[in-house]
């Protein structure tokens, strides 16, 4: 027999937050680096190009005694059923001694290690004074990537939202996303210091905008978070100094913006096989634009310290956050020993 905990989402939600999550990812790096944690070869299928897809993720954690994998399948059509776009479940594993720990529900894990990584890539990429945050999408991803770049970056004055296929989208997400950073920093209302720090800094203008071209001239940050298979911004209109953090491109053939881009930025990648198959780096890869020897190095060596990110106030800075495993794996075995010592989830055994 073998007990381990099943969680739902509302039990994930009740041990989660954004800060927590920012550092949890930051060590997940930390360790692939240290050659203290290795992935799993992906596997995908897309059901419905750009309108349904799934993946498997797996990886091995030596440094937290962890492996284990996420599915998670994405159906873009499913909040107008009523039913969350992103579905999923972690499974974690004793890695002494292959027994389950716990099986979680995957959807909020992965809005938070994803929104987490946006604002990573800002924090050791982008320009500290950077005030205009463009974020290109309005979906279930957004509130997650606002949040964690506010909580990075002290200094963001301006948010502006760009949906290439709907408008009203990003009008209605510009509208109710203040109530909704309002809800994720509820947990941090016991530290009254640090809750009204972050108050301020959601207190700021939030805009939609129909003009990519423009927001994009005027942008510091760019975070991109759709599941586009087409650039969304052009070379020409980026700005010597920006930031981008590049995070739907996670499948074959997904691609947000201009590789043109590729050949004038400082490249950084979560993992690099992964990148250059399946990340905003594949198509300019494939085209000859960059090589593996291009990149600068994968993020962690960056929290590290052992290779610098921006070197110059107007360096172009890309990350390519396709989201790995042990992202998963690390939160949700956070999430595990906290359940563990509050007793939250249903205790199973096989």
């Amino acid at each position: 027999m073998f007990p381990f905990r099943v969680m739902n989402q509302e039990d994930v939600k009740q041990v989660l937050d954004m800060k927590n999550v920012i550092s949890i990812v930051e060590e997940a790096y930390v360790l692939k680096e240290k050659k203290e944690a290795s992935l799993f070869p992906m596997v995908f299928h897309e059901f419905e190009r750009g309108k349904a897809d799934m993946d498997i993720k797996s990886g091995h954690l030596t440094g937290a005694n962890i492996f284990g994998l996420k599915l998670v399948s994405w159906f873009g059509e499913n909040p107008s059923k009523n039913l969350p776009a992103i579905i999923g479940s972690v499974l974690v594993l004793d890695s002494r001694t292959g027994a389950p720990l716990g099986l979680l529900s995957g959807e909020q894990i992965t809005l938070m290690r994803t929104g987490a990584a946006g604002g990573i890539g800002a924090k050791y990429l982008a320009r500290r004074e950077s005030e205009n945050l463009l974020l290109i999408g309005s979906g279930h991803l957004g509130p997650y990537q606002i949040l964690a770049t506010l909580m990075s970056m002290e200094n963001i004055k301006n948010v502006v939202v760009y949906n290439a296929t709907s408008s009203e989208k990003a009008n209605a997400f510009c509208e109710s996303i203040k109530d909704r950073l309002l809800e994720m920093l509820e947990p941090y209302k016991k530290d009254s210091e640090y809750y009204q720090m972050m108050l301020s800094r959601i207190n700021i203008p939030f805009n939609a905008t129909d003009n990519v071209q423009r927001a994009t001239e005027e942008a510091d940050i760019i975070i991109t978070a759709t599941p586009s298979h087409k650039p969304l911004i052009m070379k020409e209109w980026v700005k010597p100094g920006t930031h981008f953090s590049c995070v739907g491109a996670d499948m074959e053939g997904k691609q947000e913006i201009d590789y043109n881009l590729f050949s004038v930025a400082r490249v950084f990648v979560d993992d690099v096989t992964q990148a250059i198959n399946v990340g905003e780096t594949e198509v300019p890869f494939q085209k000859g634009i960059i090589t593996k020897e291009d990149i600068i190095s994968e993020i962690g060596s960056v929290i590290l310290g052992n290779t610098s990110g921006r070197l110059t106030d107007k360096d172009i800075t890309i990350y390519d956050s396709t989201g790995i495993a042990l992202q998963d794996l690390i939160t949700a075995n956070y999430i595990l020993e906290k359940a563990n010592e509050k007793g939250i989830g249903v205790v199973a055994s096989f």
